[in-house]
């Protein structure tokens, strides 16, 4: 069996003395692994950088055989990210979100806005909030999506600025006004993101405050419905690149 594929390096770990096993996502396969021979060498390593992308030919026996990539470089970022923490420590945060998915399972939306934050993760006023509207896009991949659109209460759709922790739908002024400290702020440029205006709307920087509040609201609904059924805590590099915040 074999195919052929465009991916994002989500990382790779040793094997053997010269070869390495390839974490990829793919745009039509999902996230696949696959021994690369001769991955240590000097001229694959640049290239299986995570953050780069590749085209990938994998070869096996079966689908769920970990099998053979063949690779070639097709867009070099991580040389970009070197001399900034703050997009090393993103794109850490992003391949550990991608990690989550299932193997051999496709999600090409997320893949594409997965690209969007790639070559945005050097603009230190757009990457954060980017990022966040990631952590959204994956939670609704997921089938956890939060519902921004109108107030749960109401039904209103104006003057939304709170989220219920329980529920995931949003809550408008007057109607979280008398219980609003048990609520997540709604920053705007969440509530763009999720009126159809699409992934990029509206991703200037909208304020530290507020990209604060968005990394709040997403991470409270990933680490209960995402990591905590794993076991596990939200990652070391997300916290890193909230510190990293100016």
């Amino acid at each position: 069996m074999q195919w052929q594929d465009e991916g994002i390096v989500l990382g790779i770990r040793r094997h053997g003395e010269t070869s390495v096993i390839l974490d990829l996502l793919t745009r039509a396969r999902g996230r696949h692994a696959g021994l690369v021979r001769g991955g240590r060498s000097p001229r694959l390593q640049p290239v299986l950088q995570p953050g780069n992308s590749v085209a990938a030919a994998w070869q096996g026996r079966i689908e769920n055989q970990l099998g053979h990539y063949r690779v070639e470089g097709t867009v070099s970022r991580a040389a970009r990210f070197l001399d900034s923490p703050l997009s090393l420590n993103g794109l850490g945060l992003l391949a550990a979100l991608l990690r989550l998915l299932p193997e051999h399972d496709p999600h090409p939306a997320l893949y594409d806005a997965a690209l969007v934050v790639l070559d945005h993760l050097d603009d230190p006023h757009v990457a954060p909030v980017l990022l966040v509207r990631f952590e959204l896009a994956l939670l609704a991949e997921f089938g956890f999506g939060l519902d921004l659109a109108q107030c749960a209460v109401t039904g209103a759709t104006q003057e939304l600025v709170y989220v219920s922790p329980r529920s995931g739908r949003a809550v408008s002024l007057r109607a979280g006004a008398s219980y609003h400290d048990r609520l997540l702020p709604l920053p705007a440029f969440l509530r763009d993101a999720d009126s159809g205006r699409g992934f990029m709307a509206g991703a200037g920087h909208p304020g530290v405050d507020a990209v604060r509040q968005g990394f709040a609201l997403t991470g409270h609904f990933l680490a209960r419905h995402l990591f905590a059924p794993r076991d596990a805590p939200l990652p070391d590099a997300r916290a890193r690149f909230l510190a990293l915040l100016e």
